[in-house]
């Protein structure tokens, strides 16, 4: 064996090590996040976007939608426990339907209807009825700040499925829903705003 293949071989090993170590980290860091790992305070704050979500009553709310591409859009937004409807006036009518572990995506312009499932979408996170925020859904991070809540929660079994994070205002009593966003497995980025409730 010669030396440049003596060399080469050297370098892949330390390559392979670097890159098991940043795996054994990134995935010591996604278990620390489950909520287990989660302090009181951020306990709290979950246990109070727990109860939000199993009550929220959102009917036709104005939103403003930014695609992965960077396009937006918009229409209104309807969400209650297990149910969630988006309905949508620009850039052309479309509609997404979903409950349970189901969905209906209906494009008026191109005539279309795709059925999806739910179950390896971070979607079907905000769909359970009551919705849980422990067990198979895991809370990866809870951020507070003066007047906004933020929550990031993953599948516990597969949480490179998706992530999403929900952006609250927060007067302290009641939290308000502001922001929706959604990666998906493919780190595709979809934000959802919702406008004056």
């Amino acid at each position: 064996m010669n030396k440049v293949t003596q060399l080469a071989r050297a370098a892949k090993g330390v390559v392979a090590a670097r890159r098991f170590v940043l795996l054994g980290t990134l995935f010591l860091a996604a278990c620390a996040g489950g909520q287990g790992g989660l302090g009181k305070p951020a306990q709290t704050e979950t246990a109070r976007v727990e109860a939000y979500l199993r009550t929220a009553q959102l009917k036709n709310v104005p939103f403003v939608q930014t695609w992965p591409n960077g396009a937006t859009g918009g229409g209104g937004l309807t969400y209650r426990p297990g149910y969630l409807h988006l309905v949508y006036t620009a850039p052309h009518g479309m509609d997404l339907e979903a409950s349970g572990s189901h969905a209906v995506f209906k494009d008026a312009q191109a005539g279309s209807e795709t059925h999806m499932g739910l179950s390896h979408n971070p979607l079907g996170l905000l769909l359970g009825n009551p919705i849980q925020l422990s067990g198979a859904v895991q809370v990866t991070d809870v951020q507070k700040t003066p007047g906004v809540l933020q929550i990031s929660m993953a599948r516990r079994d597969n949480p490179s499925q998706g992530l999403v994070t929900l952006l609250f205002q927060d007067s302290g009593r009641a939290l308000t829903l502001h922001d929706i966003t959604v990666v998906d497995e493919r780190r595709h980025k979809v934000l959802i705003q919702l406008q004056a409730q």
